[in-house]
C-alpha cells in the first residue's frame, strides 16, 4: 500500500468545493465510525458547519458522538472546541408526512396520512427509504445551511439503492397500472371499478376478489390524493441525482482489509464509475502494522527456537512478531485486489485500533490519523 495513490483526507474536507460527502462500504467495517470522524475533524479542524446523516437506523453513530439519541432533525454535538457539528437520522415516515404536508393543503395532508395503503407505504414498502434518503440529502442541500454534508449510508449494496431511487420513481409513475388507478380522478367521477373493469375485463375481477373491493379502494385512494405531487417527487429525485453527479460530491469507500469488505468496494467502484459518480478514495480501516517491518516472519520464528529454553518470553514475543508479520502480508494482498483493479483511486489507511472506538476522543484520533 506504501506504493499506491495516497488519498489527502485533509484536503478534501477542508475544500470549499466540497459540499458532500458520501460514505459508503458494507456492514462491520467501521463505515458509521469513519462517517463520524470525517465530519468531526471538518468541523472542529477546517471549520466547515458539518450535519452527518446515517441512514442506517444503528445508534452507534449517537453513542459516539455523546448523544442519547438520534431524529430525523440535526442535533448540535457538544465538543470542547468552538466548532459547529450537528447529527441527524433519517425517520423515512417522518420524512414522507413532512413531504406530503409540504406539498399539499392540510385537509388533502389528512386524508392520505389517513389512508392505509399510505401507511403501510411510508413506513415498510421496499425502496420508500432510499428514496427518503434522497429526498432528506436534497433539503438539507437546498437549506443551504451547511458548508458540508456527510452520510453514512446502509451496510451491504443497498447503501447504494438510493442512486436507483429516480429511475424507479419513474418507471412506477409511468406504468400502466398506475395509470389505471388515476384514471378515475381524470374521467369525471366515474368509479374506479367501472374504469379498471372495463379495461381489466376479468383479470380485474379476479384482482377485486383476491386482493378485496376496500385494499383496491384503499390505493385508488391513495394514488389520486398523490397525483398533484408526484411530477414534483420524481423532478426533486433527480436533481439530487444529478447533485451526486456533481464535483461538489464525494464518494469514499470505506472497507477492511478483507476479502468480502475489499469485493463489495470493488462492486461499489464499479457502480460509481459506469454511473458517473465522483468516487474520491478508499478508506481502508482496522490495517494491522508492524513496528520491526525487517524482521520476517520466518526469521522470527527461527530466533524463537533458538532462545525458547533460556528466554520463553522473548520466544514468546517473536511468535507474535511471526504472527502479526503474517497477518499484515495476507492483508496487503487482499487489500492489492482493489488497488490492481483501480489504480487511480487514492487510499488512505488507518491501523487497527486497541479497542473499539465509542467517544468524541477516538473520533478525534480515527480522523487525525486519516488526515
Amino acid at each position: 500500500m506504501s506504493d499506491h495513490l495516497a488519498l489527502a483526507v485533509d484536503e478534501l474536507l477542508a475544500d470549499p468545493g466540497v459540499k458532500i460527502v458520501v460514505c459508503c462500504g458494507a456492514g462491520g467495517v467501521g463505515k458509521t465510525t469513519t462517517a463520524a470522524a470525517l465530519a468531526l475533524r471538518a468541523a472542529e479542524e477546517h471549520g466547515r458547519r458539518t450535519v452527518v446523516l446515517t441512514i442506517d437506523p444503528a445508534r452507534r453513530l449517537a453513542q459516539a458522538l455523546g448523544l442519547t439519541e438520534l431524529d430525523n432533525q440535526p442535533r448540535l454535538v457538544k465538543t470542547d472546541r468552538d466548532a459547529e457539528l450537528y447529527a441527524m437520522m433519517l425517520d423515512m415516515k417522518r420524512t414522507f408526512d413532512e413531504i406530503v404536508a409540504a406539498h399539499t393543503d392540510e385537509q388533502r395532508a389528512q386524508e392520505i396520512f389517513g389512508n392505509p395503503f399510505y401507511q403501510a407505504m411510508s413506513s415498510t414498502f421496499s425502496g420508500t427509504q432510499e428514496y427518503m434518503a434522497m429526498e432528506k440529502l436534497g433539503q438539507l442541500r437546498a437549506a443551504d445551511r451547511w458548508d458540508l454534508i456527510v452520510v453514512d449510508t446502509p451496510p451491504s449494496r443497498s447503501a447504494l439503492d438510493f442512486l436507483d431511487a429516480p429511475a424507479r420513481l419513474g418507471r412506477f409513475l409511468d406504468g400502466r397500472m398506475l395509470r389505471l388507478l388515476l384514471a378515475p380522478a381524470r374521467a369525471g367521477g366515474r368509479s374506479m371499478f367501472q374504469l379498471v373493469t372495463a379495461s381489466f375485463g376479468a383479470f380485474s375481477r379476479t384482482v377485486q376478489r383476491v386482493l378485496g373491493s376496500q385494499l383496491l379502494g384503499d390505493l385508488s385512494g391513495f394514488v389520486e390524493a398523490l397525483d398533484s405531487m408526484f411530477g414534483g417527487f420524481r423532478q426533486r429525485a433527480e436533481h439530487t441525482y444529478q447533485v451526486l453527479q456533481d464535483p461538489q460530491t464525494a464518494f469514499l469507500l470505506v472497507a477492511a482489509p478483507e476479502p468480502d469488505a475489499i469485493r463489495e468496494a470493488s462492486y461499489f467502484a464499479e457502480r460509481l464509475v459506469a454511473d458517473r459518480m465522483p468516487l474520491a478514495g478508499l478508506l481502508l480501516n482496522r490495517v494491522h502494522v508492524t513496528a520491526a517491518p525487517g524482521l520476517s516472519a520466518s526469521e522470527s520464528l527461527r530466533g524463537a527456537e533458538v532462545v525458547a529454553q533460556e528466554h520463553p518470553q522473548t520466544a514468546a514475543a517473536l511468535r507474535a512478531h511471526a504472527s502479526l508479520v503474517q497477518r499484515v502480508g495476507r492483508e496487503e494482498t487482499v487489500a492489492a485486489r482493489f488497488t490492481r483493479a483501480f489504480p487511480a483511486v487514492p487510499v488512505a489507511t488507518v491501523p487497527a485500533q486497541p479497542t473499539d472506538v465509542h467517544d468524541l476522543a477516538g473520533l478525534r484520533t480515527v480522523g487525525a490519523t486519516l488526515a
